[in-house]
């Protein structure tokens, strides 16, 4: 893996970024630590194989709800499209706060919920998220 050290890249900050941009992401260390930058539509390629998966529950009101699988949220809605745009916006409500402390949140039993927070947040859109929510039957 090509790495370049991070006195390098704060050297050379306007260059590395045109080349982030332009070219690829880079690697860089800085003593024991490793990262990457990158550009936002890399990072939405690496992000792509990621959907939200929720089970779909019909009450006996003849409402409608969602329970998502990779992320602990619940949404009830009038019918299915009124629950999947409640859904969209837990999501990125939840990405948000999530990024917003995200020293308390990425750790424990909470990091497999990174990559979906990110995903969120590159698309910030619910219509686009809304598209990913993927459903199926849910059992009483």
């Amino acid at each position: 893996m090509q790495v370049m050290n991070a006195t390098q890249v704060r050297n050379e900050w306007s260059a590395v970024l045109d080349s982030v941009i332009r070219e690829k992401p880079l690697f860089i260390k800085r003593t024991r630590d490793k990262m990457i930058i990158s550009d936002l539509v890399t990072l939405e390629s690496l992000l792509s194989a990621y959907s939200f998966h929720a089970e779909v529950f019909s009450e006996d009101d003849g409402s409608v709800t969602l329970s998502l699988d990779c992320i602990d949220l619940v949404e009830n809605g009038r019918d299915l499209d009124d629950a999947l745009i409640k859904m969209s916006k837990s999501i990125l409500e939840y990405a948000v706060m999530f990024y917003e402390d995200f020293t308390y949140w990425a750790r424990g039993d909470r990091t497999a919920h990174i990559p979906f927070v990110f995903k969120a947040l590159v698309l910030n859109d619910i219509g686009k998220i809304g598209e990913l929510i993927q459903c199926r039957l849910g059992e009483s």
